[in-house]
């Protein structure tokens, strides 16, 4: 009496099985929505990086203006004529750095961080841009000719070019520059890496033959 409610074993499976047969379509159903449904991958971030680098194969990062203060001295006529100039001229040298070499190698992701560490070429300086219209010129000589003075000024317009790069060249400058193409180089890649999914990047910024720079 007390068995009489009892389901036999024989016929249990077949009570479970439209249950299997439902939670597996569910399952499948689910799996198909996840994967149409899903955030499209966001890519790898050394591709993205590289991809801003592409956009910008010059990157002038500074600009120092300068007075380069030079003299020149022309001698004629056997050393009987003689003429001195001495001339500022305004010149203006820009920091590039030259974003065409960055490679994959110069480029490195450490994912556990979020910190990318890109490796810049130096900064190189560009040729000095003379302003000969705002120069100023002091000649001394008893008679000095037209070819005299013609001279006079091509050689103090060499001198100004290689006094404004030595100017240029000076370290604190040099530091000015760097820094100015750090914090470029953090704008240039963090705006699209935020933007391709990878949140606040940390950007570590060195050149080749200068200290790392960490921002």
């Amino acid at each position: 009496m007390g068995n009489a409610n009892l389901i036999p074993a024989s016929v249990r499976p077949m009570a479970v099985v439209p249950w299997l047969l439902f939670i597996g379509a569910a399952a499948s159903t689910a799996l198909l929505g996840w994967q149409l449904l899903r955030p499209a991958p966001i890519g790898d971030p050394l591709a993205v990086s590289l991809s801003a680098f592409e956009k910008q194969d010059r990157l002038m990062v500074f600009s120092a203006q300068l007075a380069p203060v030079v003299a020149s001295d022309d001698t004629r006529l056997f050393g009987l004529v003689k003429s001195h100039q001495v001339a500022v001229i305004p010149a203006r040298v820009d920091y590039i750095v030259e974003l065409s070499a960055m490679r994959a190698d110069r480029v490195q992701w450490d994912a556990a961080s979020s910190t990318l560490s890109v490796r810049l070429p130096p900064v190189a300086l560009s040729r000095p841009n003379l302003d000969e219209a705002r120069a100023q010129y002091l000649r001394e000589g008893v008679w000095i000719t037209r070819e005299a003075q013609d001279k006079l000024t091509r050689d103090n317009t060499r001198l100004a070019e290689r006094m404004a790069v030595e100017q240029a060249s000076n370290p604190v400058l040099m530091n000015l520059a760097r820094d100015a193409a750090t914090n470029a180089i953090r704008q240039n890649l963090g705006i699209p890496l935020k933007v391709a999914g990878f949140g606040n990047v940390k950007v570590i910024v060195s050149f080749d033959g200068a200290p790392t720079r960490r921002h």
